[in-house]
């Protein structure tokens, strides 16, 4: 079955097609509109903050300028008709006449605004937006399961693809010894917004996008998803990140007892070298004649092997998870048992009273953390810093504790995690 045959059958007998609402117009969600449309799904309104980069999308789609609107009613004539529709005020997105809600900003307080409000509303829910998952994933989905609608992380990432490659090590029944990416930037653990910039002018990326990639944000935020999605623990504070190569994936994510670097199997972790764009899987088989096959088809000398995808196509594939919502009525990642959170490590001093900006800001980078060792000491989720104010004085490469700032209660992502840590999700 092809999704996007399949997609314009159903489209067919409803009448009309699927309608897809898009928030945030920037790298990746021009990226996933330009996609979408090519399969057949509408992308029937836009929102962002600014009205060139809605024109701009549509233009990519040659279909004529939008109508920009901050009215509800306006915005739904101008879908029923088919005409393009956009807004500067994401929170109306929820009351709109669309299938599937698309969470692109990565930004976590406005992932969980749109995500939760278009949840209640009954409405899917697709995110490229793991900084928001990793945070309040599990209430999200509850959230989802008690509306009759469905919510997931997007294809495109590193996090789905490399949990596609853990579901085929499973149903083949290989053991997983790891599962994780190749980093594709250098580690900077300092860098921010002004350090990556002519980086960033070159590449023709948000600055604060790429200082995600580099103080590690990203990586350790896709690898806690990957984490909470499969039941696969984390290494260590931080995880190790060796280098590796594509050819001995498998010798460095190895036991140590059999020369890698793993004291036990069944982890998450990623690696520098030329694995990147890629993410793999690393297995072991009790059958030696499988162990024989998988060393005949250039996996591995045994007794560990590499199972290897060398890319990820980000926003261009992402789409697949909305055709899996609509076709097959599920989701390409979510998160189970929490077994990973993601806390946040200061690049600078931040003075008593000082706030905190967000991830691939100026103040703080994510760092994966066992569950437990965060809530032994007390630590908080980079998801929830953004707007919190230093109670005291806080050193660079400081953990920052609950006792070290005032967070802002009033965000979205905060009540909803507060709720989540209550139900125990």
């Amino acid at each position: 079955m092809l999704y996007r045959d399949e997609i314009k059958r159903l489209a067919k007998a409803q009448g009309r097609e699927f309608r897809i609402a898009l928030v945030g117009a920037g790298q990746m969600g021009r990226g996933f509109a330009s996609q979408t449309h090519r399969m057949g799904i509408s992308v029937a309104v836009i929102a962002d903050i600014d009205p060139a980069r809605i024109q701009q999308a549509y233009a990519d789609l040659r279909l004529g300028e939008a109508v920009i609107s901050d009215d509800v009613d306006t915005l739904n004539k101008a879908i029923e008709s088919g005409k393009p529709a956009g807004t500067t005020n994401a929170e109306l997105i929820a009351h709109l006449n669309v299938d599937v809600v698309v969470e692109a900003t990565g930004v976590p307080e406005i992932g969980a605004k749109v995500a939760y409000n278009s949840l209640v509303n009954k409405k899917h829910v697709a995110v490229l937006n793991v900084e928001c998952d990793v945070t309040i994933g599990p209430i999200l989905r509850k959230t989802a399961e008690n509306n009759g609608v469905i919510y997931s992380v997007c294809h495109g990432d590193e996090p789905v693809e490399a949990k596609e490659l853990v579901d085929f090590a499973l149903d083949l029944s290989f053991e997983v010894v790891c599962a994780g990416k190749g980093k594709n930037n250098p580690f900077e653990p300092l860098s921010n917004p002004d350090t990556v910039s002519e980086r960033a002018k070159a590449k023709h990326m948000n600055p604060k996008m790429l200082a995600s990639f580099t103080d590690g944000s990203k990586t350790m935020i896709e690898m806690a998803a990957l984490a909470n999605a499969t039941g696969l623990k984390l290494t260590q504070r931080g995880m190790i990140g060796p280098a590796a190569t594509v050819k001995t994936l498998q010798d460095v994510f190895a036991l140590k007892a059999d020369g890698g670097v793993l004291d036990e199997p069944g982890v998450v972790e990623y690696c520098t070298g030329d694995v990147a764009p890629g993410v793999f899987v690393v297995v072991r088989t009790d059958s030696p004649y499988v162990a024989e096959e998988m060393s005949y088809l250039s996996m591995g000398k045994g007794p560990y092997f590499t199972i290897y995808r060398p890319h990820h196509l980000a926003s261009v594939e992402a789409p697949l998870t909305i055709a899996k919502i609509l076709v097959d009525g599920r989701t390409s990642l979510v998160s189970g048992t929490r077994m990973t959170e993601v806390i946040a490590a200061t690049k600078k001093v931040h003075k008593s009273g000082e706030k905190f900006d967000g991830i691939g800001g100026f103040s703080a980078r994510g760092v994966t953390d066992k569950v437990a060792d965060a809530l032994k000491d007390n630590l908080v989720p980079i998801g929830i810093l953004q707007g919190a104010t230093a109670k005291r004085d806080i050193p660079t490469g400081a953990y920052v504790s609950y006792d070290d700032v005032e967070l802002d209660t009033n965000q979205t992502i905060y009540q909803l995690r507060k709720q989540q840590d209550a139900l125990g999700l």
